[in-house]
């Protein structure tokens, strides 16, 4: 067969296929039938013939119609399947219609019975978002600010950044001098929140770690855990302090330079040596240490980390904190100082360092006197705080400095609060024993302070309770100087007289207080008996080093407190810049500390190197 029959035979056999798809085609559920080359088999010769090629053509001929009849014959089966889904559609919707007729009264019914379960869930709801506010106003008065947090920063607002940056570096040229050994080379410490740590400082051992407790209601509970490679450091302190032995507690801090326990040991005993320095530096070193130990979760500047006090082992956190809250109202950095409050009250609400007797104070000389009122209606406490005489006094304070200020802008006082005159004579009817302690302490020796404590009111004022005895003596302690103002003092005489006018024409509103004064402190024990009034004042008393011997034990220690020439500077001996001047004692026990090295000799060699240096 030629080559021309060939194309001939499967041109027609092609229009036959194209026939039939068309056909399948017009059918809505027809599918378009995959395209052929009709040419794909033929050669480029025409004259050719080639049998085999007839044979394999008719045989492709013979398999391909098959294929198109099951083709064609699929197409109305999909039409039909597609018919059944419409119908079985059509029969679920009718389904649901149905069951949607029944349910809806079944639903009626069951909102008709849920009214009284709706109520309790709303009232339920209610009570957890009441909490939630009580807990977020708590948290967010308590929210430590923390360009606020350390002193070096308020020191550079009061008094500029040259006068600081000087006054750091000559400490610190200071500090590398007394370091054992000579010069040591200087690290890059962490940085920290609390204190800025110098370069001279040993690099963190450490010897802490933090674990998390638990949490309930987002709050995080945590607790510091000694590394059990040194539990024998802890055991050994544990017997030196025992003891009173230093030698043994400054060869702790030889190996282990950030021991917390040993360095707030050291820190009191320079603090009763007169060294407020030293001990404040001791106390820096703390902090950086319990710093360096956080938990990867523990952010306690948001409030909502908390570190009981039950612990032993976070004890000596709020210790440091309360010392170094002390230290500052000392340098005068009131608000750095009321940023540690703050953080004090926030990791234990058990208040464990009486923070809650310093926060008003601290709080009236930073100036944030609007923030203490919203402290004192928002902080959640056993009984209202207004009730405490710190609180019932500052809040007079408090009042009297918001009108002067809101006076001097010509700003309308909001009437709905009480003013200052009225807070006076309120916490002078409370507390009339404040007013009585005040005149003695300040003291106050004008004649009209004679005359008004002359009544039997403010004459025979007692606390009857042991518990606000306390609390009023920390308070005259911690704020006794305010009062030597002239217009707190025109303040508490204007409201002291007002209170004897008014007791002269009706001498019930006495005895009203007083049974207001004995339901807010009922208990007949001291319950502020842990807070020691020396610990709320500004001046530290200086123990001489034979009283301080009860701190330690060994013939070294006690060889040289009893040496006579331990003050002296022998003929032909050179001492060194950083003693002369000092106390001996606390500069012995100084020399104890591993970093500290008092030697003559290496004094003249840094001289020498300066002066290289300087050359």
């Amino acid at each position: 067969m030629s080559g021309r029959l060939l194309r001939k035979v499967l041109r027609e056999q092609e229009l036959k296929h194209v026939a039939d798809a068309e056909e399948d085609a017009e059918s809505p559920t027809a599918s378009a039938a995959p395209s052929r080359n009709p040419f794909d088999l033929l050669d480029d010769q025409e004259d050719e013939e080639d049998t085999e090629v007839v044979v394999m053509a008719n045989d492709r001929i013979e398999k391909e119609q098959p294929i198109t009849r099951s083709f064609s014959h699929e197409m109305p089966m999909t039409s039909r399947k597609s018919k059944k889904k419409k119908k079985k559609s059509k029969d679920k919707s009718s389904e649901k219609n149905t069951s949607e007729k029944t349910v809806i009264p079944i639903m009626e019914e069951l909102s008709i019975d849920s009214k009284s379960l709706d109520k309790q869930d709303a009232e339920n709801s209610r009570a957890v978002s009441e909490q939630l506010q009580k807990k977020n106003s708590m948290s967010s008065i308590l929210t430590v600010d923390p360009k606020y947090l350390k002193a070096e920063n308020e020191l550079r607002r009061i008094f500029g950044s040259k006068v600081v940056s000087s006054l750091e570096n000559h400490q610190t040229v200071t500090s590398s001098r007394n370091l054992r050994g000579g010069r040591r080379a200087t690290h890059i410490p962490r940085k920290t929140i609390l204190v800025t740590p110098s370069g001279y400082w040993p690099r963190w051992d450490g010897y802490l770690s933090m674990e998390l407790l638990e949490s309930k209601n987002g709050t995080h509970y945590f607790r510091y855990v000694h590394t059990s490679s040194v539990m024998h450091a802890q055991e050994a302190f544990e017997a030196a302090r025992a003891t009173h032995d230093l030698n043994a507690i400054a060869s702790i801090l030889a190996r282990h330079p950030y021991h917390v326990e040993a360095l707030l040991t050291f820190a009191e005993v320079f603090k009763f040596s007169g060294e407020h320095q030293s001990s404040a530096d001791a106390i820096a070193k703390c902090l950086y240490a319990l710093e360096c130990a956080w938990h990867p979760l523990f952010s306690p500047l948001q409030g909502n980390c908390r570190l009981k006090y039950t612990h032993d082992t976070n004890k000596p956190l709020f210790q440091a904190l309360f010392c170094h809250m002390n230290n500052m109202e000392r340098r005068g950095c009131h608000r750095s100082a009321l940023e540690v409050c703050k953080l004090l009250l926030s990791l234990d609400s058990d208040d464990p360092m009486g923070a809650l007797f310093c926060i008003d104070y601290v709080a009236l000389r930073a100036q944030e006197f609007e923030w203490l009122e919203q402290f004192v209606e928002e902080y959640q406490s056993d009984s209202s705080l207004w009730l405490f005489p710190n609180f019932s006094y500052s809040l007079a304070v408090c009042r009297f400095y918001l009108e002067r200020d809101a006076a001097m802008k010509g700003l309308v006082v909001q009437s709905e609060k009480a003013t200052a005159n009225d807070l006076m004579k309120q916490a002078l009817m409370l507390h009339p024993l404040v007013f009585k302690k005040l005149v003695d302490k300040a003291p106050l020796k004008d004649q009209a302070w004679t005359q008004i404590l002359s009544n039997s009111f403010f004459r025979s004022a007692q606390a009857g309770n042991p518990s606000l005895e306390h609390l009023i003596s920390i308070y005259i302690e911690r704020n006794y100087i305010m009062w030597r103002l002239p217009e707190l003092q025109g303040l508490l005489k204007e409201a002291a007289l007002q209170v004897v006018e008014s007791l002269k024409r009706d001498g019930s509103e006495a005895r009203d207080w007083a049974c207001v004064r004995k339901e807010a402190f009922s208990s007949e024990k001291n319950e502020y008996s842990h807070l020691l009034i020396s610990d709320f004042s500004d001046v530290v008393p200086t123990l001489p080093p034979e009283e301080i011997r009860h701190f330690m034990v060994g013939p070294q220690i006690g060889h040289e407190l009893h040496n006579e020439n331990i003050e002296a500077n022998p003929e032909g001996a050179r001492l060194p810049r950083e003693v002369v001047g000092r106390n001996a004692f606390a500069v012995f026990l100084e020399s104890l500390l591993p970093w500290v090295d008092y030697g003559v000799d290496r004094n003249d060699q840094v001289d020498a190197h300066d002066q290289h240096e300087g050359q």
